[in-house]
């Protein structure tokens, strides 16, 4: 048996506003299609060369009152990146609480606009603990 993986969906409230936020973690997009019977559109984002690991942005034009307010059942999207600290000070200065500091200078956690949870992960061996990161509590869950 063959397996081959093609993407991961997730639907969103704000398509701009979610898209904005997606661009922050570095994600371009890669395809969109747009759905004019169907009243919806699909955006694939990917990380820069990596156009075969897309996230697939799902956002009904008529709204979508039964996306739930909480998506942690969903579990979350895992993103390695260059140097932790410097992802987590971007994403911040940009308005994006930080759920799960880089403490260990390994391993984060933040929310999209949609309550979907992202796990930022360090390149290779940890970083040094270093502050504000080191002694900075969590706040809210991911």
């Amino acid at each position: 048996m063959t397996i081959r993986y093609l993407h991961t969906m997730v639907r969103v409230l704000d398509l701009e506003k979610s898209m904005a936020f997606y661009r922050l973690l570095g994600l371009e997009e890669t395809r969109r299609y747009d759905n004019e019977q169907g009243r919806f559109s699909l955006v694939f984002l990917a990380p820069p060369g990596q156009p075969d690991c897309p996230v697939e942005l799902t956002w009904n034009w008529d709204g979508d009152a039964s996306l739930p307010s909480d998506s942690r059942h969903f579990g979350h999207l895992a993103y390695e990146v260059d140097d932790i600290y410097a992802t987590c000070a971007h994403l911040q200065a940009n308005g994006v609480t930080i759920n799960r500091p880089p403490r260990d200078g390994r391993m984060a956690f933040v929310r999209s606009p949609d309550n979907v949870s992202i796990e930022l992960l360090q390149k290779g061996a940890a970083l040094t603990p270093a502050e504000p990161w080191a002694s900075m509590g969590n706040t809210g869950h991911w």
